[in-house]
């Protein structure tokens, strides 16, 4: 199928109708929900489930559908990726532990790799037969990426890689991951840094689980130890890891802000309104208002959604709007907290380890109707408003690249990195 055919925004009625039966088919079999049985620190059972939904999904046809069949996609066009996000809204998100995966290394992969990298590693990643994790931030290095210190050397045919990275999801379940070091210290600090292929796996690389205080294992620090990986695993020109990083920041944030599906969604004020029938306070004209705040809110956020969806018909890298997205979904989640907190009461101190109902209207450990660890699902909900660049860098870059408001001085914009003072040196 020629590129021109892929970009194709529209099918005709009879193959839109069966493909959309063929959807609906597959997931009305395998979208039956992931089901947690006991705690799940490391997220071992959910992210296991979210990898067989997704080799199924492969075996069907239906993985990677648009991305070429060379490289292990479906080579169809746009109109059947949005077929598809329209029937999966209508059912449990089961690739929730596949974002960063799929929603942030596949597509760089797919849009700035070299033919061989996408013969090498696309399709496995699109069955989820490997899975990917990104790694940026260092601890003196968060808001501020571009003060990275992880080194990066060209040794004959191999680069030698040192430092460290933290915060880093699902490290210890992935297999390979994409990283930005720094390649040349005397280039001011948005210069001189390059973009990598990591082999999870492999000599010099030591990943340490960060324990979060609700008793997850979700996050990791990793230290990289005179680590040597192909000088082809290089992405991109040399030193042009920044933009690289930037455009991948890009794709983050619409992934969290857009999600898997399509449409018109408001997945959180259909299932918090059953929770205020459940519990007899649809009469409550807090709790009332507090549903159509949130009703407004989630089909505002989807409009926003729809917009950012349709301005990556080109297939090139999603622009700073999908900033919009991600602040916004950061709002939902605190209006949330505050409603939950209040609506549920006691409950919310209330520790079952039975089991936790992964099914919800968002991922991770959430709100469900009982068994639900709601101290947790309050705890991790502020995670919303860092993970994938905190809400004031998100205002940040509204404000500049949306808005077109005067940027802040940056006085360390033409200083070579070795002779910036950073957090860390």
């Amino acid at each position: 199928m020629s590129q021109s055919t892929i970009d194709s925004d529209t099918l005709d009625s009879a193959e839109a109708d069966a493909f959309r039966a063929r959807c609906r088919a597959f997931l009305d079999q395998h979208a039956t929900g992931i089901a947690i049985n006991g705690p799940d620190p490391r997220s071992d059972q959910a992210v296991a489930q979210s990898r067989a939904f997704q080799m199924k999904l492969a075996e069907a046809g239906l993985a990677g559908l648009t991305y070429p069949a060379e490289y292990g996609g479906q080579g169809l066009t746009k109109a059947h990726e949005r077929i598809w996000r329209e029937e999966y809204a209508d059912y449990p998100d089961m690739t929730g532990q596949l974002t960063i995966s799929h929603g942030m290394c596949l597509p760089m992969l797919a849009e700035y790799g070299t033919h061989e990298q996408k013969s090498a590693f696309l399709a496995k990643n699109i069955s989820a037969e490997h899975l990917w994790c990104q790694m940026f931030s260092e601890p003196g290095a968060g808001s501020d990426v571009a003060s990275l210190q992880t080194r990066a050397v060209l040794d004959g045919e191999e680069w030698t890689i040192n430092g460290q990275k933290v915060w880093t999801t699902l490290a210890h379940k992935c297999d390979y991951g994409i990283l930005i070091a720094r390649t040349d210290p005397d280039q001011p600090k948005h210069r001189g840094i390059s973009m990598f292929i990591v082999d999870m796996k492999a000599p010099g690389v030591e990943i340490r689980p960060i324990n979060q205080i609700d008793g997850g294992i979700h996050f990791n620090e990793i230290f990289f130890t005179d680590l040597r990986i192909p000088a082809s695993w290089r992405v991109g020109d040399l030193n042009d890891g920044w933009r690289l990083a930037t455009a991948m920041l890009m794709y983050e944030r619409v992934a969290i802000g857009t999600g898997s599906t399509s449409g018109i969604k408001t997945p959180n004020y259909k299932w918090w309104g059953d929770e205020a029938r459940r519990r007899g306070r649809t009469t409550d004209p807090v709790v009332r208002q507090f549903l159509m705040r949130l009703y407004s809110e989630e089909a505002t956020k989807s409009l926003v959604a729809l917009r950012t969806r349709a301005e990556m018909k080109a297939g090139k890298t999603p622009g700073p709007g999908g900033s919009l997205g991600k602040l916004h979904g950061a709002k939902i989640t605190t209006l949330i907290r505050s409603f939950a907190l209040e609506m549920v009461g006691p409950d919310t101190m209330a520790w079952d380890d039975t089991g936790t109902d992964l099914s919800g209207p968002t991922e991770g450990s959430r709100f469900s109707t009982e068994g639900s660890k709601w101290a947790k699902a309050a705890i991790g909900s502020f995670s919303a408003n860092i993970a994938g660049g905190s809400d004031e860098i998100q205002k940040n870059i509204i404000g500049d690249r949306v808005l077109g408001l005067p940027r802040e001085p940056s006085v360390d914009k033409d200083v070579a990195f070795r002779d910036l003072r950073t957090s860390s040196t």
